[in-house]
C-alpha cells in the first residue's frame, strides 16, 4: 500500500512559529506568519521539497547591497547543492503592506540578480505570478497565470512561459467578441440574447474559480476536457455546473430560479476552451473590468439604445468628485456600473493604504520602545488583527462573526455606499454583474426607473452623484407612476425601513400618494405635459444630493448654451454652485454608437445656510429692482385696473331727463372709448409684461454679480478615446499618454484653480 506524504502545516507556541527550511523557530510577526504560511502552500500544493527551497537567502552577496529572498526554489535537490541557479524567486509581504509597482520591481531585481525565469509577489490579500526574460533590459518581467509546479517538464515549464500568460484588456476583450460571434452564427440569437448566454458562462468560470482559490489545484472544474468527461455522466454538464453558480448568487436575484444556459453541447465546449486559459479570479480586477466593459460596448452598441460611458471619461469624473469613505455614492442610470465599479476600487484602495499606513506608524512606535523581541513581534500580530478586521474580518486568523463583517471598513463600502439602478432589465443586471466580476458592491444595484424612489435610493441621501443619463428621449405626462414602482415583499420593505429610517419611509410615501399620477408630477422642471429624459435627470440628480453634495453628470451641450433652456441652467443655480464645465469633442461617444456634443457639468449642492444665504440673496435683489421700476409698473398697473367706460359716463351733465337720442350717442361714445381703453389696457399689459421679464433679467444679473464665484472651464480636445474606440492622447488627467503639448491635465489645472482661483485667472489672462 503506498504511502501517503503527509501536508506540512504551521507549527506556532508561544509567540514563535517554526521554519521548516531553517529548522529554527522564529518570532511570529505578521511578515513571518505570511512566509511561513505561504511555504506550506509551495510544498502541500505545488509539490516542492524542502529540500529544493532556501528560505532568507542573499541574491546579490553580503554587504551593503544585500538583498535577501524570502524564498528561492530550485528545480531539483541537486541544483541547489550544486549551487546553480534557482528556478523561482518568492517575495512576501505581510498581508497590511499593498502589493504594489515597486513590489513587482524588487522581486524582478532579485529574479535578475538570481538568473530566475520566475518571480512570486504574495501575501493574503493577493498572489501575482511573473516570467522573467534575462535576455531584456528591466521592465522585462510579464504576468503570467502560474508557476510551475514540482514535477513540470521542460516542455511544460516553456509552455507556461509562452501560452499561460494573464491577459491583457484588449486580448480579452477580443476573445470575448469571439464568444459572442459563435453563439450569434451557432445559436441564431440576437446581440442581446447572444450576450446572456456568455455572462452566464462567465458567472460560472468565476464561480468555479473561486472555489478553487482556496487551494491551488491542477483540474480545473471549467474545461473543456471536464465538460467532455462529464458528458458521459450527465446531459448537460454546464447546466449541472452552472445550478451550482445559481445558488453561489441566489440571494442576489442575479438569475431566476428556473434558469438554464439556453446553448448546445458543441458551442459551450469551444467556448469553455477558449475561455479556460484564462484566469478571472487571479487577473487585475481593473484589466478585467476594462475588458468587459469593451466587450459590452462592442456587443451592446447601436442594438439597445444605449451608450456606455468611456472608461477614461468615467475616470476623469470621479476623480473631479474626489470620492472619500464614507462618501455614498448613486448612478440613477448605472448602464454597465462603471462610475459605481470604478468608486469601489478607487476608496477601498484608499481603505487599505490607510491601513498601511496605521501598521507602518504603529511598527516605528512600537521599533522604537523598549521590548523585547518576543514582546513585539506579539504587540504586531495584534495590531495587525485588529487591522485585518478593518478590512476583512474573514481574513483574520481569530474567528469572526457576522458583526465583525458588518464592522469592517470594505464591508461597510460595499454594503452600504453603493447605489445604482436603471430602467433597462439587462443594462440593470450588466451593471449588477459587472460590479460582482470587479470584486462587490452589487447590493444596491436594481432594476428600476432612476425617477422613481426604491431601497437606499431617495432624496437626500448621497455625498455624490456620478450619471450618464439617455439623451433624446422625452418623458411625457402618459408615463404613469405605477404600483409595481413601489411595491417590495414585506421582509425586505421592513428591513428598508429599519435600516434607513424615517427618511425612507417618507420617500416611498411621497411616491406612493402619486401612483395613478404621472410621474412628471414629482417634477418641478416640467413646463409642458413632456420634457426631455436628460433635463429631468438633472432635477432628479440634484434632489438626490445631500446637501453639500457633489454631481458629475454627461450633458449635450445644449444644456449649458441654448437660450431656450436658461430655465435650467437658474433651477441649478438656485441649488448649487457650479464647480466645472468640460467640453468634450464631438467624437467622444462616436464609438459607443451617439453623435450629440456633450459637456461634462459639476456642480456642488449648498449646503442648509448656504441656500438661506441664497435664498435671502435672491429675494432681496429682487426686492431692489423691483423698486427701480416701482413707478412704472404702478403707472402701467393703474392703466390696467382702470373701469371700462359705461353710457353714464358720456350723457349730458344738469338734465334729469335724457332722451333715446342721447343714450344712444352716450353709448357710442361709451364704446368707442373703450375700445381705446382695451388698446391701452393690452399696451400695458404687454409693456408690463416686457417689464417682468427686464425685472427678472436684472434680478438674476444682480444676483450673479452678488453671489459671484468662479467656474472652471475648459474645452478638451484629446479624451483618450479616437473616433472608433481606439486609445488617444489624453489631457483630462496624469496618465501614460498626455499630448506633447499639455503641460498640466485638465483635473491639474482644476485643483489648482480651486485652491486659487485668482492666480489661474491671472495667468490665463497674461499669455
Amino acid at each position: 500500500m503506498p504511502t501517503v506524504k503527509k501536508a506540512l502545516s504551521i507549527e506556532r507556541k508561544n509567540g514563535e512559529v517554526f521554519s521548516h527550511i531553517r529548522k529554527k523557530w522564529l518570532i511570529e510577526t505578521p511578515e513571518e506568519r505570511v512566509r511561513q504560511e505561504y511555504l506550506c502552500v509551495l510544498v502541500n500544493e505545488y509539490g516542492y521539497s524542502l529540500d529544493q527551497i532556501d528560505e532568507e537567502l542573499s541574491v546579490t552577496g553580503r554587504g551593503a547591497g544585500d538583498a535577501r529572498a524570502d524564498f528561492l526554489i530550485w528545480r531539483t535537490q541537486q541544483e541547489k547543492t550544486d549551487k546553480k541557479t534557482a528556478l523561482i524567486v518568492v517575495e512576501c509581504k505581510a498581508d497590511n503592506v499593498t502589493i504594489d509597482n515597486k513590489t513587482y520591481l524588487q522581486g524582478a531585481n532579485y529574479a535578475q540578480y538570481e538568473r530566475a525565469k520566475f518571480f512570486v509577489t504574495h501575501n493574503n490579500r493577493e498572489t501575482k505570478f511573473w516570467k522573467v526574460d534575462l535576455d531584456r533590459r528591466m521592465p522585462n518581467y510579464d504576468e503570467i497565470e502560474d508557476i510551475p509546479h514540482a514535477d513540470a517538464t521542460d516542455k511544460e515549464i516553456e509552455e507556461i512561459i509562452s501560452r499561460l500568460k494573464v491577459f491583457r484588456e484588449d486580448e480579452f476583450a477580443d476573445l470575448l467578441h469571439q464568444c459572442h460571434n459563435i453563439i450569434r452564427n451557432r445559436e441564431k440569437l440576437d446581440p442581446a440574447a447572444a450576450f446572456d448566454e456568455i455572462a452566464k458562462i462567465l458567472f460560472v468560470k468565476v464561480c468555479f474559480e473561486r472555489k478553487l482559490k482556496t487551494g491551488k489545484q491542477r483540474k480545473n472544474l471549467f474545461s473543456k476536457d471536464f465538460l467532455v468527461q462529464q458528458k458521459d455522466l450527465y446531459e448537460d454538464p454546464i447546466d449541472t455546473l452552472f445550478a451550482e453558480t445559481k445558488k453561489e448568487y441566489r440571494a442576489d436575484k442575479i438569475f431566476e430560479q428556473n434558469e438554464k444556459i439556453n446553448l448546445k453541447f458543441n458551442t459551450v465546449k469551444d467556448i469553455v476552451e477558449k475561455l479556460e486559459r484564462y484566469n478571472l479570479s487571479d487577473t487585475s480586477e481593473d484589466v478585467k473590468g476594462i475588458a468587459f466593459e469593451k466587450f459590452l460596448g462592442r456587443t451592446f452598441r447601436g442594438e439597445i439604445g444605449q451608450f456606455f460611458t468611456p472608461r477614461t471619461i468615467v475616470e476623469f469624473m470621479i476623480r473631479m468628485v474626489e470620492p472619500k469613505e464614507e462618501d455614498v455614492i448613486c448612478d440613477p442610470a448605472s448602464g454597465s456600473g462603471g462610475f459605481l465599479i470604478r468608486f469601489f476600487e478607487i476608496v477601498r484602495e484608499q481603505i487599505l493604504r490607510d491601513v498601511d499606513r496605521q501598521y507602518q506608524k504603529y511598527k516605528e512606535e512600537i521599533e522604537a520602545g523598549k521590548y523585547s523581541r518576543k514582546k513585539k513581534a506579539e504587540l504586531l500580530r495584534q495590531k495587525y488583527e485588529q487591522l485585518q478586521r478593518q478590512i476583512n474580518p474573514y481574513a483574520s486568523r481569530e474567528k469572526a462573526t457576522r458583526d465583525d463583517a458588518q464592522t469592517s471598513r470594505i464591508w461597510k463600502l460595499a454594503n452600504t455606499c453603493i447605489y445604482g439602478c436603471d430602467a433597462n432589465d439587462r443594462m440593470a443586471r450588466t451593471s449588477k454583474m459587472n460590479m460582482i466580476m470587479h470584486g462587490d458592491g452589487h447590493g444596491g444595484v436594481h432594476h428600476h426607473d432612476g425617477f422613481i424612489n426604491v431601497n437606499g435610493i431617495f432624496e437626500e441621501r448621497f455625498n455624490i452623484v456620478l450619471t450618464n443619463p439617455p439623451f433624446g428621449a422625452n418623458v411625457e405626462d402618459s408615463d404613469i407612476i405605477e404600483e409595481s414602482h413601489v411595491t417590495v415583499p414585506e421582509d425586505v420593505d421592513k428591513r428598508y425601513r429599519n435600516e434607513y429610517g424615517s427618511l425612507y419611509k417618507e420617500a416611498i410615501e411621497k411616491v406612493r400618494a402619486a401612483i395613478g399620477k404621472p410621474i412628471l408630477d414629482l417634477f418641478d422642471l416640467p413646463k409642458t405635459g413632456r420634457i426631455k429624459t436628460e433635463i429631468l435627470f438633472i432635477e432628479r440628480c440634484l434632489s438626490l444630493l445631500k446637501p453639500g453634495g457633489r454631481l458629475g453628470i454627461v450633458l449635450p451641450e445644449g444644456i449649458l448654451n441654448n437660450p431656450s433652456l436658461a430655465y435650467v441652467r437658474e433651477y441649478c443655480e438656485d441649488r448649487a454652485f457650479i464647480r466645472a464645465v468640460v467640453s468634450l469633442p464631438q467624437e467622444t461617444f462616436f464609438s459607443s454608437g451617439a453623435s450629440v456634443k456633450a459637456s461634462l457639468l459639476f456642480v456642488q449642492k449648498f449646503t442648509a445656510k448656504e441656500k438661506t444665504e441664497f435664498d435671502v440673496l435672491k429675494a432681496s435683489t429682487l426686492i431692489e429692482i423691483e423698486e427701480k421700476y416701482k413707478e412704472q409698473k404702478t403707472q402701467y398697473q393703474e392703466v390696467i385696473t382702470k373701469t371700462n367706460y359705461n353710457q353714464s359716463d358720456f350723457l349730458p351733465e344738469g338734465i334729469k331727463t335724457h332722451s333715446n337720442e342721447q343714450k344712444a350717442q352716450a353709448s357710442d361714445k361709451a364704446n368707442e372709448a373703450n375700445v381705446e381703453l382695451k388698446e391701452e389696457k393690452d399696451k400695458a399689459k404687454k409693456v408690463l409684461k416686457e417689464l417682468e421679464k427686464i425685472i427678472t433679467k436684472e434680478a438674476r444679473a444682480l444676483l450673479k454679480e452678488r453671489f459671484s464665484y468662479p467656474i472652471f472651464m475648459y474645452e478638451a480636445e484629446k479624451v483618450g478615446i479616437t473616433a472608433t474606440g481606439e486609445a488617444d492622447y489624453n489631457e483630462l488627467y496624469p496618465n501614460d499618454n498626455i499630448p506633447p503639448d499639455i503641460e498640466k491635465t485638465c483635473l491639474e489645472l482644476y485643483r489648482e484653480f480651486r485652491n486659487n482661483p485668482e492666480a489661474l485667472l491671472v495667468s490665463e489672462s497674461s499669455e
